[in-house]
């Protein structure tokens, strides 16, 4: 478990590190960046560097916290790759419906998300479990489609490298917008990121606007005209429903 800087989060959990590329999102990917830097800090958890590995021992993490927090799980990985067994993804959904906390999971890999909702969660998804999908140009947009019985449905279009026009919201409850940061990173046309709020306002969806990006993120910033867009789901009401 890590503080996190993600705007939108409070905590990372990292159950599982490590990960491939499969779409033009991974290109410069901070994760495969961190997770170098963090092996060559001699972190014993970065021993495979970017290779999946599942960690039995952070499952106890969660049961530790002492208070409710938000937390992206797998900030360093991706839960649904194909590397990572059946058996320790239900292990995490386990421990999340065990726990009180908000869990908020993005991955790239919706085919393998479909599979195990249908085949092993057979719809029932924990109420305090938040799915996400990425879709960073249109290349990727039929991602949206594959999100299906989670209490909260949430996009990530970060990196956004193109534009998205006219997406498939419905039943969408959250979207977040980012630029590309660190070195070599793509830009983001403005009109790329209006263009996705102005969708949100339309279909009543929650839009986040977490920044600009570039090689200096802070210097760009995170406003559009003047003002930051923060907006998120409501976490009390979702643990309401949770009878938590």
């Amino acid at each position: 478990m890590a503080e996190s800087s993600i705007e939108w989060t409070e905590l990372t959990w990292n159950p599982t590190t490590g990960c491939d590329k499969i779409s033009q999102g991974c290109k410069n990917c901070y994760a495969e960046r961190m997770a170098k830097r963090l092996h060559a800090m001699g972190v014993s958890k970065y021993e495979n560097i970017f290779k999946i590995t599942e960690h039995t021992d952070s499952l106890k993490e969660p049961y530790k916290w002492k208070k409710r927090r938000v937390v992206f799980v797998n900030s360093m990985s991706d839960l649904f790759h194909e590397s990572v067994s059946d058996e320790f993804i239900l292990k995490v959904f386990d421990v999340m419906k065990d726990t009180e906390h908000i869990y908020q999971i993005l991955t790239k890999r919706v085919e393998r998300l479909l599979d195990f909702d249908k085949r092993v969660l057979k719809g029932k998804w924990p109420h305090n479990v938040w799915m996400g999908v990425s879709v960073e140009d249109l290349r990727v947009v039929d991602r949206i489609d594959y999100l299906r019985k989670a209490r909260v449905k949430f996009l990530s279009c970060e990196p956004l490298i193109g534009p998205l026009p006219k997406m498939n919201l419905k039943k969408i409850d959250w979207v977040i917008v980012g630029g590309e940061s660190g070195p070599k990173s793509r830009i983001m046309e403005a009109d790329w990121a209006t263009d996705i709020m102005e969708q949100c306002e339309k279909a009543d969806v929650r839009f986040f606007f977490k920044q600009w990006g570039g090689t200096n993120k802070k210097k760009t910033g995170r406003e559009i005209n003047g003002k930051t867009y923060d907006d998120m789901p409501d976490f009390k009401g979702v643990l309401a429903d949770a009878g938590y």
